[in-house]
């Protein structure tokens, strides 16, 4: 645990990516095994995670992220996009491949399944997409984490136009709306926000035992 408080400690928001320093296929995988193993509401992961490496697509992006220079200098570009409808076929899908997956019948996860679909579907599209954009920031910090322990740097990012990456990266017919970004790499040495000391609330102010 040590090493995970001096890890969150070594971790900040890169200002400025080493363009030269890529990350390598193995590092890769366990980022992505680590948004794979997010937890979620009801485990139905209602999210896609769009791994932007194409340098094109990547430059047509930059000016709907605010001109950020992270979105073209960092080794990869994560886009978490939400499901824009959860409904009972996706949920269905979701409960055959746990019966697959532990091995069981789908008889037995059926009540479960419908749970879900009451409970889901019954949310406004306006509700049900709020509550996809959550899971998808809990995935996030799964990524944060992993990144950290690797040494990896990750600069998550609200500061875009969901809009205009819907239509660039096609999303929209999809069925998915762009909810968050994270930039992936190497901090470069001429990033001075390295440097800064972590400023967070004192906990004494930040928790509360009652």
């Amino acid at each position: 645990m040590s090493t995970f408080i001096e890890n969150q400690n070594w971790r900040y928001a890169t200002k400025k990516f080493n363009s030269e320093k890529k990350i390598s296929n193995s590092d890769l995988e366990i980022l992505k095994e680590a948004i794979q193993l997010s937890s979620s509401s009801y485990g139905l992961q209602p999210y896609k995670v769009i791994i932007v490496e194409n340098e094109e697509i990547r430059k047509q992006l930059q000016p709907a992220s605010w001109g950020q220079s992270q979105i073209t200098d960092a080794s990869h570009l994560f886009v978490f996009a939400s499901e824009t409808k959860v409904d009972a076929e996706y949920i269905t899908r979701y409960a055959e491949n746990m019966a697959k997956t532990r091995n069981i019948p789908f008889d037995s996860v059926k009540g479960y399944a419908d749970f879900m679909i009451g409970n889901i579907t019954s949310l406004t599209p306006e509700k049900q997409l709020i509550w996809a954009q959550k899971q998808a920031y809990l995935a996030l910090g799964n990524l944060l984490n992993a990144a950290a322990e690797l040494k990896i740097d990750v600069t998550p990012m609200e500061g875009f136009l969901p809009e205009q990456y819907n239509e660039i990266l096609g999303l929209t017919e999809k069925g998915l709306h762009a909810t968050l970004v994270a930039t992936i790499g190497y901090r470069h040495d001429e990033d001075d926000t390295q440097y800064y000391a972590k400023v967070r609330k004192p906990k004494s102010e930040l928790f509360e035992t009652i």
